[in-house]
């Protein structure tokens, strides 16, 4: 098992020179997925198999959290349904499972340990009512699910601590929609028309309300473009988790990191490049070095001194691993590891 770098200090609940992954991996064997997260990364982390069907897939999986508000496979869609029943069932059997793996394994874990979870707004932007159309179309409805998945997540949060009773639990809100539903871009099921945007002041309530509820730091993890990086700050996250390559404007990155926000960088493709024949287009991995030298650039472009870097920024893959090879998985988790340790011993 990978030792932690150096304890969290007060300012971080991270090591140091941390890296961690983002959440999915692949295949379907979760003992095996498990041994790879805690043997390659400082912060590891519960993985997600979305290979595995329906009720390991992101939406699935944290709609199982839900409280008072069951849910049900309907034409290949998460919806509330009027009791629970199997697709409900199968959810949480799949997450008790990993739990117990996690359990196995990393019982007497003492490092800071990560789990995930959809947010309100993605999980709004993809459960559709039991009337149809998804939950973004009702405000009341996006409300009681925000606030079902807020017990829902207190009572996880709760249960994971005292599976790892030395471990600092730390929790990723998964919002991949976040900018579509706040520009309103999430598209009816007609696909002729969009749902109403949510203002901005709406979505911080609501992200706020869960933060709050979670007796444990929370990572905002947005993979998408126009991450809205003054909402993540004033939700009460102490991170956002970005993929780099998708970033087009520093000013309110370095604004966020200014003011105290942590950043999880994604700086290792979840994919490897296409072999075009070429020496640096090769089909494999980046190597530690490169990982680092990507954080480390954005870093000096932002004007912050290098000694900050290795407290406040986590390295981590681009996004979720569920869609690479077993091997490359592997070996870019090993490189974001190490390229964390490289920047702390500068």
């Amino acid at each position: 098992m990978a030792e932690p770098v150096r304890e969290p200090g007060p300012a971080w609940p991270w090591p140091a020179g941390a890296a961690s992954g983002i959440g999915s991996m692949p295949g379907s064997d979760v003992a095996e997925a498990q041994r790879v997260v805690l043997g390659e990364l400082p912060v590891p982390h519960l993985p997600e198999l979305p290979a595995r069907g329906p009720g390991a897939d992101l939406v699935g999986r944290s709609a199982g959290l839900l409280v008072e508000l069951p849910v049900e496979l309907y034409a290949a869609r998460w919806r509330i349904a009027g009791r629970p029943g199997r697709d409900l069932r199968r959810a949480l059997d799949l997450l008790e499972r990993d739990l117990d793996q996690m359990t196995e394994q990393a019982g007497e874990f003492t490092g800071t340990f990560k789990i995930q979870a959809a947010g309100p707004l993605t999980l709004a932007a993809e459960i559709e009512l039991p009337v149809g159309g998804r939950m973004l179309r009702d405000p009341g409805a996006v409300r009681e699910l925000t606030e079902s998945l807020a017990e829902g997540l207190r009572g996880h949060v709760a249960q994971v601590r005292r599976r790892l009773p030395r471990a600092t639990v730390l929790l990723q809100l998964d919002e991949p929609a976040l900018p579509a539903v706040l520009a309103g871009r999430v598209r009816t099921e007609s696909g002729l028309g969009a749902y109403r945007a949510v203002e901005s002041g709406t979505a911080t309530g609501l992200l706020r309300g869960v933060v709050s509820a979670v007796d444990a730091p929370v990572v905002l993890h947005c993979c998408a473009p126009d991450v809205p990086l003054d909402l993540i700050r004033a939700s009460g996250a102490v991170a956002v988790a970005l993929d780099l390559a998708l970033l087009d404007r520093l000013d309110p990155v370095g604004e966020a990191i200014d003011a105290g926000l942590g950043l999880f960088a994604g700086a290792a493709p979840t994919l490897p490049p296409p072999d075009r024949g070429g020496p640096s287009s090769n089909g494999r991995a980046p190597s530690s070095a490169q990982v680092a030298d990507r954080v480390r650039q954005l870093w000096d472009r932002l004007g912050f001194p290098r000694a900050r870097l290795a407290e406040q920024v986590v390295v981590t893959p681009a996004c979720g691993l569920a869609g690479a090879t077993d091997d490359y998985a592997r070996t870019v988790l090993t490189a974001c590891r190490d390229a964390g340790r490289r920047l702390a011993e500068e």
